[in-house]
């Protein structure tokens, strides 16, 4: 099969599903009776992302797939074209998210724990909103308390494959025993404020009561409400 043209339907349906297309998706995309080999679309994809070397785009795997998105370089130039004031999420949900992404599964007693302040239920309603958490689990103790994890949804909106990736933690502090349950490292857990500082450089994340937990923080645009526009790590692109 002709190399460019794999190459050319493999970034017309990148940019068309304005989502990430994993490689039997990709496949999909092509004539049942003379499909690509696996080897030739991992071939075409690598070189289309080769291609994007030194442009404004850029091919990015995450967990779900391979997305077409701005780089995120060029975040600050794209988003005006989205004048209007971006979603702001308070410190209290990164943390949240943070404690939950780091240390999952995790339970809501847990997350006070190391808090050191009682989780606010609209900061557990948006995150599952979002389908950035979800249940996994039950903790055996009285109450079988929820273990809560992180989704495909969650690697994907931050760029990420797998949890292997997650940025190191800008900062650990040591908290002791806390609680037997937490199963602490001895040098002490993180506490983190966005996905640590890390994880989301870029977002305005505001000092925000618990009462704020609605709010956001997040610079950049959404791949699903704008195509090639995707959030990476950093969550400007």
């Amino acid at each position: 099969m002709n190399a460019q043209y794999l190459k050319n339907v493999i970034e017309a349906g990148l940019l068309a599903a304005g989502r990430p297309l994993s490689m039997s998706e990709l496949a999909q995309l092509f004539d049942e009776a003379a499909p690509p080999t696996p080897d030739e679309l991992r071939t075409a994809v690598a070189a289309l992302g080769a291609e994007y070397d030194g442009r404004a785009l850029e091919l990015k795997q995450t967990a779900s797939g391979i997305r077409i998105q701005v780089r995120r370089e060029f975040a600050t130039e794209v988003s005006r074209l989205w004048p209007e004031r971006p979603q702001r999420y308070s410190r209290a949900l990164l943390e949240t998210l943070a404690l939950i992404a780091y240390r999952q599964p995790i339970t809501r007693a847990e997350i006070e724990a190391v808090r050191g302040v009682a989780v606010n239920p609209n900061i557990t309603k948006t995150l599952l909103e979002r389908n950035w958490i979800r249940v996994v689990g039950h903790r055996d103790l009285p109450g079988r308390p929820e273990l809560l994890g992180t989704t495909r949804e969650f690697l994907d909106h931050f760029g990420l494959c797998s949890l292997d990736e997650l940025p190191p933690l800008a900062e650990l502090q040591s908290l002791g025993e806390l609680d037997p349950q937490l199963a602490l490292p001895v040098e002490g857990e993180a506490i983190a404020a966005g996905i640590v500082a890390s994880a989301v450089a870029d977002a305005d994340i505001e000092s925000g009561d618990e009462a704020d937990d609605e709010s956001i923080a997040g610079s950049g645009m959404s791949a699903g409400a704008h195509g090639l526009v995707a959030r990476s790590t950093d969550n400007g692109f």
